[in-house]
């Protein structure tokens, strides 16, 4: 049996909002991503990940959800999304949605009739109550300092509603039988168009108990398995990609047998790397690789550095915690939640190419499928004078022509600014002029694409943690048949050497796949010198 495409997949996320405007209206649209196929497909990606595009008040970026079967209307049409999916497919990209079912917004049909009957079949999509208990332990609003409770009052039902998320989202009850047929409706026509599946939002909050007096499901990830098994039987291999950020054990439990979650976004592995480089130190990486449970054979993970939330550090101490918001986020108007960081990649690593080339090339060689969002491949920056986590959500700067190329509307009727000041600015930050430079970001992160879809060992070999007699050098490998690939990063802004034990036995080749260096192996222990915030890929094989 072939291994599911995902495991190998370079997944890239796209505002859709963002990215490029066809009509000059000052709003990214599907005809304007349609015209950019060509420039993910020469980047290498072999997934698009589309985030929220349904219609939408726009209160949370297009997740408080009012129809799950058309497209937002400021985006274009259906037509204009099959043809993007088509154009897509030539170029041998997938397509994967944001199947946002935990909640739907208030103004969403369910809603409004749940609201105005209490007899209605719909008031039982959500969940009431007239004297709302406490939330269990750890089940309080996700936005502290934004939402007071998980319950609110509405003045028609005159009833509390529960949700997790803001209080224009109310919570659906997916244990409702009814609920998960109109999930599997959703599931069932946007895969008949031949997309290949969905990242799922919130997954795991769909599944948690939502009442203190309620009694727990024996098998509440039992929803889970019937989303999967609905989605294979109409699509073989359709991938679910969960957004579930918890530790190991539960981590485990969600991935199953391979029945459940076919991905997980790593928010642990993420956590420790940006620990890691806070430190200038491997250990924490270390730790986190070692604790990881090993996916299910037809699962995997999503290795990610930035979405396009803020940098959750829920899985650090506050201890730890403190240690990266002081070198990532030294600033309060960085901070956001009390647990996050509402930063770029490449401000947060001071624009310092070797630190981002260097994270880059950890993502990219990490057990796991690589995933990262629009515009960190050329180190975009954020604008912090935006609220909240609209800080990284700025227009995608494709050049230094008037806003940055990404519509040709006046600059004030764009759908978000574009960065024009600073060290981050679009004349000095864009996709022109990095294209044909070797020693740009955007080369180099291609040079990683190229390299992550020529060894596919790294998403389905068993991987090795190193010795490489150094802290602040992380040293990992692969074997696949008689060859051996040992990957190397120096976290430190100094020279250091790594002590590398090659399993080869002498009179074997060691070839650095970016440089093209080649040498004999004359003895099994090499010594390696490790530039600042240094990184190898060596290939290392028998004669």
């Amino acid at each position: 049996m072939d291994e599911p495409w995902y495991k190998n997949a370079v997944f890239y996320a796209v505002d859709v909002a963002l990215f490029q405007d066809s009509n000059g209206d000052g709003i990214g649209d599907f005809k304007g991503l349609t015209s950019r196929v060509p420039y993910l497909a020469d980047l290498g990606v072999t997934c698009v990940w589309i985030l929220p595009s349904y219609p939408s008040l726009g209160r949370d970026n297009g997740y408080d959800v009012t129809d799950y079967y058309q497209i937002r209307p400021q985006l274009g049409t259906l037509d204009d999304f099959l043809e993007f999916l088509h154009k897509a497919g030539e170029h041998g990209i997938r397509v994967i949605l944001d199947l946002v079912v935990d909640h739907t917004s208030d103004k969403h049909p369910w809603f409004e009739a749940a609201r105005r009957d209490e007899q209605s079949r719909y008031r039982d999509y959500y969940i009431w109550s007239h004297d709302p208990p406490p939330p269990p332990p750890g089940q309080g609003t996700i936005f502290p300092g934004q939402e007071s409770s998980v319950w609110s009052y509405d003045d028609v039902a005159r009833a509390f509603y529960y949700h997790r998320f803001y209080s224009f989202e109310p919570g659906l009850n997916v244990a409702n039988p009814d609920v998960q047929d109109e999930i599997c409706r959703i599931i069932d026509y946007w895969l008949s168009f031949g997309i290949s599946g969905f990242r799922v939002d919130a997954a795991l909050h769909m599944v948690e108990p939502k009442l203190l007096d309620s009694t727990e499901a024996e098998d509440p990830h039992g929803i889970l398995r019937r989303f999967h098994d609905f989605a294979t039987s109409r699509r073989p291999n359709a991938l679910l990609l969960g957004e579930v950020d918890e530790n190991p054990d539960i981590l485990e439990a969600t991935f199953g047998s391979g029945n459940q979650l076919d991905m997980l976004f790593n928010f642990y592995l993420n956590n420790d790397i940006f620990l890691a480089l806070a430190r200038e130190d491997s250990g924490p990486v270390i730790k986190a690789l070692q604790v990881l449970p090993e996916p299910p054979k037809t699962a995997q993970w999503a290795n990610f550095l930035r979405n396009l939330d803020e940098l959750d550090l829920e899985r650090l101490s506050d201890e730890e915690r403190d240690e990266v918001f002081k070198v990532f986020a030294p600033e309060d108007g960085m901070r956001i939640f009390g647990r996050g960081i509402r930063r770029r990649l490449a401000p947060m690593l001071n624009g310092d190419q070797r630190r981002i080339e260097l994270a880059f090339s950890l993502l990219f060689s990490l057990p796991g499928a690589p995933l990262f969002v629009y515009g960190d491949e050329i180190g975009m920056g954020e604008d912090l004078a935006r609220e909240g986590r609209d800080a990284v959500r700025t227009a995608m700067q494709w050049s230094d022509q008037a806003n940055a190329g990404f519509s040709t509307a006046a600059a004030d009727k764009l759908t978000a600014p574009v960065i024009d000041r600073g060290d981050f600015a679009y004349r000095q930050v864009n996709v022109a002029n990095q294209l044909e430079s070797p020693d740009s970001l955007l080369s180099k992160v291609r040079s990683f694409i190229r390299l992550r879809r020529e060894h596919h060992a790294i998403g389905s070999a068993a991987f090795r943690l190193e010795d490489t007699a150094e802290s602040s050098i992380l040293g990992h490998s692969y074997k696949s048949g008689k060859a051996s690939l040992i990957l190397l990063h120096n976290l430190r802004g100094a020279e250091r050497k790594a002590q590398i034990d090659i399993v080869q036995a002498e009179g074997g080749r060691l070839r650095d796949l970016l440089s093209g260096e080649e040498q004999r192996l004359e003895r099994r222990t090499q010594t390696v010198r490790m530039e600042p915030y240094g990184y190898r890929w060596l290939l290392a094989t028998p004669d």
